[in-house]
């Protein structure tokens, strides 16, 4: 499993493009595969033939690690398997089922040894899913495993502990075609593959039980550990606007007349307003480290994107370094790069920001809570404008008001720096001066 980036850790597999006996040449695609934001396809390096592959659609691989053996037929690939420290037992790599009982010796025992350790009760098991059952009491060798060959993942440790289940009535309800009562008619209440019933009997108009996507499964993981591992707090605070808005109507203009070709938009004003006020509140940009802070000299500006394949939050490296035109270009790159696939999937890292803007205000959303992007302290969320009611020499007039939502980690941060950061960077916004 390629690694892509230094910050990714592993991948999952979206679909193989080729199964074990075919014949490939080199270019071939192998695998597509997904890593928390991007996907990527895999490509034969040789020519030859697929003698064993190791993990099925779904799974999560650590980079690194063999996925699958090419090479002449009746060559052994036992000794490929994942996993140096992997006992034969926990090697299921998957064979044709035609293949001929006199393969190689090293596949025969490697094969003979799953099959006898599910026949005792002792079904082979990862790892990570062993290291699971430790931790949370569960007796693994009674399970059957929903990996190749039987194998016992984490999900089926996770599955045990919520709720005892049967692994041929897990395996229709992973499907998803049927529901389980909340206590089932075996042994201590297991739930068998007769207690379920078809989806469509629970409530055939109802409702659609859908499967998340890999991506969403994994953005899905990465916010409840935001939530778990940090003290989030918000404030929200009103911007007077106006300025933005001359601005934005003078870089409109400079762009229709050809003396510029920055299309320089309200969210690039906001992220020059950021950066001038971080420059001011070192300490907001910043990475909390459980005990301690790593505050950035430069500033490195994370921007969420909107996607079809989910939330990216790729960041702009020395974005303080930059002009309002060179800001708005690189902020549009890294944006198109997300949106195609083409991203650096280091710069999806949440280490990567110091800082992230999220704007939903051309959504028409006034305020909301971002999530933070830990170890980052802090994230900016930018809502739309809304005139309000201000009274001046007697006279009421309405003003456009941007709403500015700050989330920060408290551990970090304490709410007398969040406010006066927040109140900083409304003043920016409205005094900012450009040259456009």
């Amino acid at each position: 499993m390629p690694k892509q980036g230094q910050s990714v850790e592993s991948c999952i597999v979206s679909e193989f493009k080729k199964k074990v006996g075919d014949s490939v040449s080199k270019g071939d695609i192998l695998f597509g595969y997904e890593t928390d934001k991007a996907t990527f396809e895999e490509e034969a390096k040789v020519d030859g033939t697929v003698l064993a592959i190791f993990y099925k659609d779904g799974d999560e691989i650590p980079v690194l690690s063999n996925v699958m053996v090419i090479g002449a037929p009746g060559e052994s690939f036992a000794e490929f398997a994942p996993t140096a420290a992997a006992k034969p037992s926990e090697v299921t790599p998957m064979v044709p089922e035609d293949a001929p009982l006199t393969a190689n010796k090293a596949d025969n025992d490697v094969n003979g040894a799953i099959t006898s350790t599910i026949e005792s009760g002792t079904a082979p098991i990862s790892p990570r899913a062993r290291a699971l059952a430790v931790k949370l009491g569960v007796n693994a060798a009674v399970l059957r495993g929903s990996g190749p060959g039987g194998r016992v993942i984490e999900r089926d440790i996770k599955a045990a502990v919520n709720c005892p289940v049967s692994g041929l009535a897990r395996e229709l309800i992973s499907e998803g075609g049927f529901i389980a009562p909340q206590r089932g008619s075996g042994l201590a209440g297991t739930i068998k593959a007769a207690d379920l019933k078809p989806a469509a009997e629970e409530a055939p108009d109802e409702y659609e039980v859908v499967k998340m996507s890999n991506i969403r499964k994994l953005i899905a993981k990465s916010m409840h550990a935001s939530l778990q591992n940090s003290a989030q707090l918000t404030h929200m605070l009103g911007a007077d606007a106006t300025v933005l808005q001359k601005l934005r109507a003078r870089a409109k203009k400079a762009l229709e007349e050809g003396r510029t070709d920055a299309n320089i938009t309200i969210n690039d004003l906001v992220c020059m307003a950021v950066i001038k006020a971080l420059k001011k509140f070192p300490e907001v940009n910043s990475h909390c480290l459980g005990d301690s802070l790593r505050i950035f000299k430069t500033v490195n500006l994370g921007l969420a994107v909107d996607t079809p394949r989910g939330l990216m939050v790729p960041a702009l490296k020395g974005a303080d370094q930059m002009d309002i035109e060179s800001l708005s270009k690189a902020l549009k790159a890294l944006a198109d790069d997300c949106r195609s696939g083409s991203v650096n999937p280091d710069l999806l890292s949440s280490e990567a920001a110091s800082f992230t803007v999220s704007n939903l205000g051309g959504f028409g959303v006034e305020w909301f809570t971002p999530i933070l992007n830990v170890p980052q302290s802090a994230i900016l969320g930018v809502g739309t404008m809304v005139l309000r009611p201000v009274l001046k020499d007697g006279q009421v007039s309405f003003v456009p008001y941007m709403g500015l939502s700050l989330t920060y980690d408290h551990r970090a941060i304490d709410g007398g720096l969040a406010t006066r950061f927040l109140k900083q960077l409304a003043a920016e916004i409205e005094n900012l001066e450009l040259d456009i």
